[in-house]
């Protein structure tokens, strides 16, 4: 998968899990850029990841997240 595609799927699974449609995904984007992306929604956002990439991240990784660049690079390196 190709991080095109991977910013493809991920932008679906933000759209549905934080419930705008509008949303639009950038590599510098964090938390503090999204309304409502909070600490409940970050929980959700780490589930539906997992389902819809069928890839699963260990505590480390998921602490390790800077921004939305970073989860397609740790999403990438899982999927190979």
């Amino acid at each position: 998968m190709t991080t095109e595609e991977i910013y493809v799927k991920l932008t679906e699974v933000f759209r549905e899990a934080m419930d705008d449609e509008a949303l639009t995904l950038a590599p510098g984007m964090t938390a503090m850029d999204v309304p409502g992306w909070d600490s409940f929604a970050n929980i959700k956002l780490i589930v539906m990841t997992e389902a819809a990439f069928k890839v699963k991240f260990n505590t480390a990784e998921i602490e390790s997240l800077r921004n939305v660049g970073h989860f397609v690079e740790v999403i990438g390196s899982k999927l190979g």
